[in-house]
């Protein structure tokens, strides 16, 4: 797989077509391949160049001891995209991957022509706090959970209702995930469980120039519609669209609506801001 050495570590990367570059960010605990299954050939096939890329803590790409910060996890992004001459380029990002969008948008807008951001946000609510915080308590403890617990609690954190209660969709997902769970060597992307997302980022987001488009799921659990919202209306040039039926894993739930949701934003920009 080719590979950039940045910011200390080496991040592996895949291009996918030909035409202006489209970098996918993925979320926590995830690799960039996610993306191929539904969002890189949609956008391929509308002309466009696809990159994805494993986030430090996912191999290929480098597992570096320790626990991360967002400044770490910018940093790779903003080397990767100097390193393979991809600026100015449009961004697709979600959760975690969002977030690292809008900070480069803040803090590197000669980066990013625009942004599409899903399940995202600019701080955490206390629920939202305390899911997080649950989840370093464990990281900390050592315990390693049996891969059937994990893709259950997995299913129900991250999959909308009407997917749940769908018997086909749901005995798919969770053969998928107890599979995914069972394939993890031990500290896979643990690091990332450190990342600080709970300081209150909106009067940083209002400085941001390039446009930018929230999707939102209506039965996302981990970033609500509401902060999802909150984004939205603090960044100037920024729409919002809910989709309904989805979860935190609405990109995959939703593949069809979520593509027509950011092809039409790239369209709309196809000249940059």
């Amino acid at each position: 797989m080719p590979h950039v050495f940045t910011n200390g570590i080496r991040l592996c990367f895949e291009r996918h077509g030909r035409g202006e570059r489209v970098l996918f960010i993925m979320g926590s605990s995830a690799g960039g391949r996610v993306w191929t299954l539904h969002q890189t050939p949609a956008v391929v096939a509308a002309g466009y160049q696809a990159i994805t890329f494993d986030n430090r803590g996912i191999p290929p790409s480098d597992v570096p001891p320790g626990r991360y910060t967002l400044d770490d996890m910018v940093a790779d992004t903003v080397g990767l995209i100097e390193a393979i001459g991809a600026a100015p380029c449009r961004i697709v990002g979600t959760s975690l991957g969002a977030v690292i969008a809008q900070e480069l948008a803040i803090r590197r807008p000669d980066l990013v022509r625009c942004a599409v951001l899903m399940s995202t946000k600019a701080r955490s609510d206390p629920a939202r706090l305390a899911h997080s915080l649950a989840y370093r308590a464990l990281a900390e403890s050592g315990v390693r959970l049996p891969p059937e617990f994990r893709a259950s609690v997995t299913a129900f954190e991250m999959l909308s209702p009407a997917t749940l209660n769908d018997p086909a969709a749901s005995a798919a997902w969770l053969d998928t995930l107890r599979h995914a769970a069972g394939a993890e060597p031990a500290g896979y992307g643990g690091g990332q469980d450190w990342v600080n997302l709970t300081e209150d980022r909106r009067s940083a987001l209002r400085g941001i120039g390039v446009p930018c488009r929230v999707i939102a799921f209506a039965d996302d659990l981990v970033t609500p519609p509401h902060l999802g919202a909150e984004v939205a209306e603090a960044i100037p040039d920024c729409d919002l669209i809910e989709i309904a039926a989805a979860g935190h894993f609405g990109y995959l739930e939703r593949a069809a609506e979520v593509n027509s949701a950011i092809l039409e934003f790239l369209a709309k920009h196809e000249d940059g801001p």
